[in-house]
């Protein structure tokens, strides 16, 4: 018995010209790792970004307090001295000091001395007695022009004397240690031993240094 085998036909193929042949079954193309896509990164690497940054940022404000400092050493000149009291204080103080019945008084007493004072110092010690008053009392020192030879302190009390009413040279040198001594507690003893270098011999006691009461003898 003779089997009959039926071989397929093959697939026509289209003869018009504007007829597109059909297209090969296409394969899904195969996606791109995340990291190759500019628009669309990868969790991990954004992640370690992160963590990046905030380390840089870390250690950037760990630095910056240093660096602020050390900038504010390098460039920032030595502050001047701040006054150490005010001028309502300095004169009470004078007041109490002196044991004068007003304010008043004791203003137009230390204006006196100060004025006076302003007139026997030049250079540094100048400049740091004034800046480390009130600076109504640093003006008085500073505006002064200082004279060409210092009296001694017998004659700088007896100078006062002739400016302060009712004025004996006792109750002048009073008046006078009254104000110096009180500056002297103001602006401290080194700055005190300072004004002293600039001043003749016997001036100590004025600011109240009684080790040296004999100089004014």
């Amino acid at each position: 018995m003779t089997m009959t085998t039926t071989v397929p036909k093959p697939a026509v193929r289209p003869t018009g010209k504007n007829v597109t042949a059909p297209r090969p079954a296409q394969r899904e193309p195969a996606r791109r790792p995340a990291r190759e896509n500019p628009t669309a990164p990868q969790p991990a690497r954004k992640a370690t970004a992160v963590r990046e940054g905030a380390s840089r940022t870390a250690s950037k404000d760990l630095g910056a307090p240093e660096s602020a400092l050390r900038a504010a050493r390098e460039n920032t000149a030595a502050p001047e001295p701040a006054p150490r009291t005010t001028w309502e204080a300095l004169t009470e103080a004078v007041r109490e000091t002196g044991g004068y019945p007003t304010r008043a008084q004791a203003e137009h007493l230390t204006r006196l001395v100060l004025t006076a004072l302003g007139t026997h110092l030049t250079g540094d010690e100048r400049v740091a007695l004034a800046q480390s008053l009130p600076p109504e009392a640093g003006h008085l020192i500073a505006s002064q022009i200082p004279r060409p030879h210092p009296l001694t302190a017998r004659e700088f009390v007896d100078a006062l004397s002739t400016q302060i009413p009712d004025s004996t040279p006792a109750t002048a040198r009073w008046d006078v240690s009254s104000v110096l001594t009180t500056v002297s507690t103001t602006i401290g003893p080194a700055l005190t031993d300072q004004v002293l270098s600039q001043l003749p011999r016997g001036y100590a006691l004025l600011f109240g240094r009684a080790e040296l009461a004999a100089a004014m003898a």
